[in-house]
């Protein structure tokens, strides 16, 4: 048997797991930024909620701050 083909199929199935695991890993930190967005969103929604319930900001100025925040985003 010759030795070579067992070290290029050794090297191959190495490249794949690598890729694999690259793979994986940018999956999993795409979900954790989207996570991490969502959750600074609804935080800032639930601030604004706050600053028109104690009467500091009116329901318009909140409106045009909440739709300016999600052009930005977008």
């Amino acid at each position: 048997m010759d030795p070579n083909i067992l070290i290029n199929a050794a090297a191959e199935n190495w490249f794949w797991t690598v890729i694999g695991a690259i793979s994986v890993i940018s999956i999993i930190f795409g979900s954790v930024k989207a996570m991490v967005t969502s959750s600074h969103r609804e935080r800032t929604r639930r601030e604004i909620a706050a600053y028109i319930a104690e009467g500091s900001m009116t329901p318009d100025q909140g409106e045009r701050l909440m739709k300016a925040k999600s052009d930005e985003c977008a």
